[in-house]
């Protein structure tokens, strides 16, 4: 995602995601596959998120986590 915009005023942001939007796939006799599907950035007041999705789950279950400081 090389360009993030603010969807509270619309304006491009510079600011980096919080956190990580995964698909999560369930599968019989193996490990549940976790797939990268988007990014989350917190509102400036803290009471919500902005998800920007590159795709959508099929199984319809995302799980949205703090991203690892790399």
């Amino acid at each position: 995602m090389s360009e993030n915009t603010n969807t509270e005023n619309g304006s491009k942001a510079t600011r980096k995601p919080s956190h990580t939007a995964y698909s999560i796939r369930e599968r019989e006799g193996k490990e549940s596959k976790w797939t990268e599907i988007g990014v989350a950035f917190p509102h400036k007041d803290g009471k919500g998120y902005d998800i920007l999705f590159d795709v959508v789950p099929l199984s319809g279950r995302v799980t949205i986590r703090v991203q690892d400081q790399k």
